[in-house]
This record gives C-alpha cells, sequence and structure tokens, in this order.
C-alpha cells in the first residue's frame, strides 16, 4: 500500500498549484498569496502553452450541465473516488504498474474532489459540494470545430494530467497482459489442435 504515497504526492501537489494560481487568504495565521485573476494569461511557451487561470464549473473540458447538476457530478465524483479505493485496495498484490496506474487515477480524482467539496466554502462563494474545479494548464493544438464549439484549446490542472496519464498507463498494462496471457496458452492451445488431428 505504499504505492499510495504516489495518490498523496498527486493530491499535495495539485492543490498547492491550485492555491499558487488561485491564492489564499487565511486570516488566523496572517498568510496572505495574491493569485492570478480570473481569465489572465501567462505567455510560457509562444502561444502554444500558457498559465491561464480558469475555474471549471463542470466536469471534464469546461463541459457544464447547469447548476442543478452541480451537487450530482460532485455526489459522482465522490462515489467514483470510493469505488477507485476499493479497486486499488483490491489489486494490492497485482504488479507494480497496474498499482501504480491506479494510484495516477485516485489521485487526480481526489484532487479534483478536494475542488468540489470545499472550494466554494474555502473562497465563500458557494455551499459545500459546489465549488469549481481550478484549471490553469493551457495548452494549444489544433483549432478543431465540433458542434460549432472550438475545440483544441485544453486548460487543465495537475489532477487532470495524473488522470489522464493513469488511463493511458492502465491501457498499456492492460494490453501488455493480454499478450502475456496469449504467450502463455499459445503452446497448450496448438498442442491441444495438433492433438485433435
Amino acid at each position: 500500500m505504499r504505492i499510495l504515497f504516489v495518490s498523496l504526492f498527486i493530491v499535495i501537489a495539485d492543490q498547492l498549484s491550485k492555491i499558487f494560481v488561485k491564492g489564499i487568504e487565511i486570516i488566523p495565521l496572517n498568510i496572505k498569496l495574491n493569485g492570478m485573476y480570473p481569465g489572465q494569461r501567462i505567455p510560457v511557451l509562444h502561444n502554444i502553452f500558457n498559465i491561464t487561470f480558469v475555474e471549471n464549473p463542470g466536469i471534464a473540458f469546461g463541459i457544464d450541465f447547469g447548476g442543478q447538476f452541480k451537487l450530482l457530478i460532485t455526489l459522482i465524483t465522490l462515489i467514483a473516488c470510493l469505488i477507485l479505493f476499493i479497486i486499488f485496495y483490491r489489486n494490492k498484490n497485482k504488479k507494480i504498474m497496474l498499482r501504480l496506474s491506479l494510484a495516477f487515477i485516485l489521485g487526480g480524482a481526489i484532487g479534483n474532489l478536494i475542488d468540489r467539496l470545499f472550494y466554494g466554502v474555502i473562497y465563500g462563494y458557494a455551499p459545500l459540494f459546489y465549488g469549481k474545479v481550478v484549471d490553469f494548464f493551457d495548452l494549444k493544438i489544433l483549432n478543431i470545430y465540433i458542434f460549432n464549439h472550438l475545440m483544441g484549446n485544453y486548460i487543465f490542472n495537475f489532477a487532470d494530467l495524473a488522470v489522464t496519464a493513469g488511463v493511458i498507463l492502465l491501457f498499456f498494462v492492460y494490453g501488455r497482459e493480454q499478450n502475456e496471457e496469449k504467450e502463455v496458452t499459445a503452446p497448450i492451445e496448438n498442442y491441444l489442435a495438433e492433438n485433435r488431428e
């Protein structure tokens, strides 16, 4: 279960990066960190990569189903995190790459869940469960219009990056295990096919 430290690292890195972007004020501790203002863009690599502060009220890629679904989205995220933890626990003795992929996904999911659960209360704009996810990595790939919506400008965060990396790694691990199973069963299948003749 030490691999859960990977999830913990992702959650801490995600939350620290969001605090630096959004800023925070803790009056009892006399801490004030001025962040960026919403929509502020800091160029990093020409027009391809920027740091741009946006708050996502919905799900991935800024898809917003409206305020009436906000609680449902947060509850689904919470349930998904619990299911991921159970899956992780059930696979605690499996290969390291499988556990690592699950740790990435779990850490990223928890990172965004914290925003949805607490940011509305912490920053004073919404009740518990109604917070917005802070996004800031702004990557422009291609300008493609899908259903009159401009795609190609993706703004995401460290948690999203971890989930994506975990899913890609999971597909790689799954594909590799399928190939290993074929290699193990191929001699048996060949033997059975030869003896049937």
